[in-house]
């Protein structure tokens, strides 16, 4: 795992995103060089959630979200923090995406319930199925309140502290806490049910 960014990496990772944006020839190709440990690092945290044995490798990962990026054209974000949870979500597609696939050969896919009693959300190893049943919460919190979903998409599976899902969602720290908290037992009983 990569330590975090230094103020003076960050500074540059913003800088060449901008240029990226812009079109600036050369950006994209360094941006991603000081891009890939962050995102490997979001990835990583990505496959510890997922079962044992995922196929998946957060550096498989890491390529996949970063090709669908390029493959986005012209993109916009704000910042590192915007491109990074950006990345996450893609990267929570693409594992959604590697579920339903590995569902879809099992014929009836893994039907058990399976109780999260006594188990972190956050820590927790999801077979595919849980992941599918955690993906289609998250949706539905997200059509009930958006940014509460947000929040724990940002904290959870981008690795984002919850100072900068506050300063990125425009929340104050306060109230991106309280929001988590509700989020989590939202999602904690959406999957107990």
């Amino acid at each position: 795992m990569s330590p975090p960014e230094s103020p003076e990496e960050a500074a540059d990772v913003t800088s060449l995103l901008a240029r990226w944006q812009s079109g600036e020839e050369g950006a994209r190709e360094r941006a991603a060089e000081l891009v890939y440990p962050e995102l490997r690092r979001i990835a990583a945290a990505y496959l510890r959630r997922e079962r044992a044995g995922h196929t998946l490798q957060p550096t498989a990962l890491v390529h996949e979200a970063f090709i669908r990026l390029v493959q986005a054209g012209r993109l916009r974000f704000d910042g590192r923090q915007q491109f990074y949870a950006l990345a996450a979500q893609l990267m929570r597609h693409i594992l959604v995406d590697h579920a339903r696939a590995a569902l879809a050969q099992k014929r009836g896919g893994d039907a058990a319930k399976v109780s999260l009693e006594g188990i972190d959300l956050p820590d927790s190893r999801l077979a595919a199925g849980r992941f599918l049943e955690l993906h289609d919460a998250l949706d539905r919190l997200a059509a009930a309140d958006p940014r509460k979903a947000r929040i724990v998409e940002l904290r959870h599976f981008g690795g984002l502290t919850l100072e900068e899902s506050a300063a990125l969602l425009g929340v104050s720290i306060a109230t991106a806490h309280r929001e988590q908290r509700f989020a989590e037992a939202w999602l904690s009983q959406a999957l107990s049910s």
